[in-house]
């Protein structure tokens, strides 16, 4: 289908061709005269590098007062996109335009070419301005950290000139604005180093007082505090020894409080670890009871002398070790009471170093306090300080992140017009509105072209074409009438006319087209051909009395009796081709109830007859609805083989849709590229509605040398007969010419 299209479509070009060629030259050469007449614009360019990572001569250490570029991808990404706007803006526009004096130059106001000065001209520098940013562009280089500054201008060298002063302008300022932004830095932070420096020094001797307000010496709060801690831990193990030995000596006066007299052997094992003379004292008691039990056991009785002696060495054994347990006793309660002394006071002393270590705790918060404030604004003035400097050195380096690598440029060769290319464009445009036009052409013309048209369009079968009488055949048509020496009387149409070129030309292409409708009409009903033949058309003046004359004469040379009858009572034209008066016809046929004379409607082409229209009567449609005229019809198809009927067009009138009833087929004639397909369609509505029986379309008047009937040229014998032979009775004369009867196909 694409292919079709385009095949179409060339052919539709083809059979516009005058149109496309016209539209396309006439594109070309406005194209062209406009290109030519335009005023040439030069360019100058210029290129621009932005170095996000700036030179740093102090080192990387060192950070910059104000950002120049450095930074992630997006914030290099923003910083590019405002250069380029800066760069475009009315400040850099203002300085160039009062730099170089441009709001009184008129052949920059109005962007004249040299040698071509205006009228004197002043604006507004604001105006200027706005003339200079409209002339200037920016373009970033991808991928890398250039930009093209380009300015347009009918002068090149005034276009590099102002290109410069723009350049050198928008580099200057920004390093101004770098400059200024330091040096503003700079007196902030000299104020801000004055100040830092007051707070300094006010920490510093709010700190002093402090330490001697509080005594506190040089030595460090931590160690001070250290050495108190030093302090409670030695008094605090002196505490808890004194603690352990008063409960020691409670335990040793408590053991010795449970010894009895009775019993003095019961000491306890420390206690005579410690005392000697305890000790000497145990072993003397124990020494003279052995020896007391021992005279009793001799057997001597507790009288006798050595045993009486005895018994008194035992008790002062006894009243001697008890003694010593006493004083041991008393020795004892005497220590507790140094021990507890003792307690007492080291608790105490305990208890004073306590207090100081509280004491230190909120002295040491408070000098913290001072001495970090104090901390704080020394850090602060150095870092101060030190920026200071950087920014000192930095300003007076005049370091810029801003160059240009290429400086403005001014082209030879003008950027505007691009004369080739415009040309091809003209060129390219004005094929493709000539192929628009074309087509436009093809697509606004409505009428009825070709055989394909009408089957789609209207949907009835394609009876065939006829087509236009060639002046070649009207001149054949001519001699052939001076050669017979029959002229028709009365006939308007004269040798060669269209309605009788199948008589007088039988070899013609002419003829053999209305042959081929003839044999059409009879294959269309082979067992019941038609008797009764309708021939209307859609509108006026489509030719439907040739169409009768020319399939009438067809048929009446195959030998067949054939009548034509004239039934358009509004424009009758029949009489006028055949040379009939008016004085009998259809109308007087119906009023008398009978036929006319034959031979009164005999004509010169054998085997037909004609029957006129007669007077014209004011209600045609009312004749066709009668009765007499369906008896008139019956007498027609008793005499005659075939009853060719022409009528008015059937969309104007409703005569040819009564007829189409009364007809056992109609034939819709159709004019090639002048019948409107929406009038055609009505047409055969109209014939469709009443009931009539559609036979088929015929398409007249066909100019078969047009693109469109290339497929048709099967008549390639329209201009030389048969087969490219001309005609074997051309030359002949009249009374020699073949029987027409040889002419049937």
């Amino acid at each position: 289908m694409p292919a079709l299209n385009i095949v179409l479509a060339w052919r539709t070009v083809r059979k516009h061709w005058v149109i496309a060629l016209v539209t396309a030259v006439a594109v070309f050469l406005l194209v062209a005269f406009y290109t030519l007449g335009q005023k040439k614009i030069y360019q100058a360019t210029a290129t621009i590098q932005f170095d996000p990572n700036p030179p740093r001569p102090l080192g990387r250490g060192v950070d910059t007062v104000v950002e120049m570029g450095t930074g992630s991808y997006w914030n290099n990404r923003e910083y590019y996109e405002t250069q380029y706007k800066i760069i475009q803006s009315m400040r850099v526009a203002l300085a160039v335009v009062r730099d170089l004096n441009l709001h009184n130059d008129s052949a920059f106001l109005e962007n004249l070419p040299p040698g071509k000065p205006g009228p004197s001209k002043a604006v507004s520098p604001e105006e200027a301005a706005e003339v200079l940013r409209e002339r200037l562009t920016v373009d970033p280089v991808k991928e890398s950290r250039l930009a093209i500054v380009r300015f347009t201008d009918a002068d090149s060298q005034r276009a590099q000139r102002v290109l410069s002063v723009l350049v050198n302008t928008y580099v200057e300022q920004n390093l101004d604005d770098v400059l200024t932004s330091t040096d503003s830095a700079v007196e902030w932070l000299r104020t801000q180093l004055d100040k830092l420096k007051g707070d300094l020094e006010s920490s510093e001797m709010a700190l002093h007082d402090y330490k001697i307000d509080k005594n506190i010496l040089s030595v460090a709060i931590d160690d001070q505090s250290n050495m108190l801690r030093e302090e409670m831990k030695q008094l605090n193990e002196a505490l808890t020894a004194t603690r352990a030995k008063r409960e020691e000596v409670r335990a040793r006066r408590d053991e010795l409080a449970k010894m009895k007299a009775s019993e003095p052997a019961d000491l306890p094992s420390s206690e005579l670890l410690q005392s000697h003379t305890l000790q000497g004292l145990r072993e003397r008691h124990d020494e003279v009871v052995r020896e007391y039990k021992a005279l009793l056991g001799e057997g001597k009785g507790a009288r006798h002398p050595d045993v009486r002696a005895a018994e008194e060495r035992v008790t002062a054994a006894k009243a001697a070790l008890m003694a010593e347990v006493k004083n041991i006793r008393g020795a004892l309660e005497r220590d507790v009471d140094v021990v507890s002394r003792q307690e007492a006071g080291l608790a105490a002393l305990f208890e004073r170093a306590q207090k100081q270590a509280f004491e230190l705790n909120l002295l040491e918060i408070e000098y913290n306090r001072l001495r970090r404030s104090k901390d704080n604004n020394e850090k602060l003035y150095a870092l101060v300080l030190e920026r200071t400097k950087e920014a000192d050195l930095t300003r007076m380096m005049r370091v810029s992140n801003i160059r240009v690598p290429d400086p403005p440029l001014a082209q030879k060769k003008p950027v505007r017009p691009r004369v080739p290319m415009n040309l091809a464009a003209g060129l390219l445009a004005g094929v493709g509105l000539g192929v628009a036009a074309a087509l436009g052409r093809a697509m606004l013309d409505r009428t009825l072209k070709t055989p394909d048209d009408v089957e789609q369009e209207l949907g009835l079968p394609f009876l065939g074409l006829l087509p236009e009488i060639s002046p070649e055949e009207r001149q054949a048509g001519k001699r052939a009438e001076r050669r017979g020496g029959r002229p028709r009387r009365g006939a308007r149409g004269g040798a060669g006319s269209r309605e009788l070129i199948v008589h007088e030309q039988p070899f013609s292409g002419a003829a053999e087209a209305a042959r081929a409708v003839r044999t059409n009409l009879l294959f269309m009903a082979p067992d019941n051909p038609y008797r009764v033949l309708l021939i209307t058309s859609a509108g006026p003046s489509e030719g439907k009395t040739t169409v009768v004359c020319c399939i009438a004469t067809a048929m009446a040379q195959a030998e067949q009796r054939v009548v034509m009858v004239d039934c358009d009572l509004r424009r009758p034209r029949l009489h006028r081709v055949f040379g009939k008066s008016t004085n009998v016809g259809v109308t007087t046929a119906l009023l008398e109830g009978k036929l006319p004379d034959e031979e009164l409607m005999r004509t010169e082409v054998p085997n037909l007859w004609v029957l006129p229209a007669g007077p014209l009567p004011p209600n045609p449609a009312e004749l066709f609805h009668s009765e007499r005229f369906k008896v008139l019809l019956e007498q027609l198809t008793a005499r005659y083989d075939r009853v060719i009927i022409d009528s008015p067009p059937i969309v104007a009138v409703t005569d040819a849709a009564i007829l189409s009833t009364l007809a056992e087929g109609t034939v819709l004639v159709t004019r090639a590229f002048k019948t409107q397909r929406e009038l055609a369609r009505h047409g055969v509505r109209s014939l469709l509605d009443v009931g009539g029986k559609a036979a088929g379309v015929v398409l007249n008047a066909v100019d078969l040398d047009r693109d469109e009937y290339r497929y048709y040229h099967y008549y390639s014998y329209k201009k030389e007969g048969f087969y490219g032979q001309d005609d074997p009775r051309a030359d002949a004369p009249a009374d020699e010419r073949p029987g027409d009867s040889a002419a049937a196909s």
